[in-house]
């Protein structure tokens, strides 16, 4: 998904003059891509599709390309205001157990550095199971799964009220089986990240 940031800002001119200025500037996403704004005032309607395109409206009215170093001497405490993207990972697990397979134990690593650049996350653990075994022997499964991960978080410093944990059983798997079908991408804890 392609995301474009548009940043409106009402900005007072310097040295008493009170005449407010709109600006809206495209920002490309994460990855590079632009999609587009469309700004329409008086009757006049103006597509910004490129990264850093600008629309100014009051003094200097019209429209340009800011550089980046423009955008961010201009937004720059706006734009480290912005929330991370929320942030999803699977973790997998040893059939019948809440021990994490050594993929996902070198996951989790990762996983935590990535935690730890957020100052404040909200956190949703959500252990699954695969359809092998009963309906209460996996609910109660999938919960001590997402119990163990969530405990690991809060090992490694993360408060523990920003982290919820839940267990859904058999009940959403990723790849459906018949019953007693030991499918191991099943068996996981989806972690997401606010």
């Amino acid at each position: 998904m392609v995301a474009v940031l548009a940043i409106m800002a009402l900005l007072i001119a310097a040295h008493y003059e009170f005449t407010p200025t709109e600006l809206v500037v495209v920002l490309p996403s994460a990855d590079g891509h632009t999609g587009a704004v469309v700004v329409e005032r008086d009757g006049r309607r103006t597509v910004l599709d490129q990264p850093y395109a600008a629309d100014r409206v009051g003094r200097n009215s019209g429209t340009a390309k800011l550089s980046e170093r423009e955008v961010r001497s201009t937004f720059g405490s706006t734009l480290a205001a912005i929330p991370a993207r929320p942030a999803r990972f699977l973790l997998y697990f040893v059939a019948g157990t809440d021990e994490l397979t050594a993929e996902s134990k070198v996951e989790l690593a990762r996983m935590l550095e990535e935690l730890r650049r957020r100052p404040s996350p909200d956190i949703l653990v959500i252990g699954h199971t695969d359809r092998v075994g009963g309906d209460a022997d996996n609910d109660r499964l999938s919960l001590q799964r997402a119990e163990r991960v969530r405990e690991s978080f809060v090992a490694q410093g993360i408060a523990a009220e920003r982290i919820r944990a839940a267990g859904r059983g058999e009940r959403e798997p990723i790849v459906p089986t018949a019953d007693g079908v030991d499918e191991p991408r099943n068996r996981r804890v989806e972690i997401n990240v606010r």
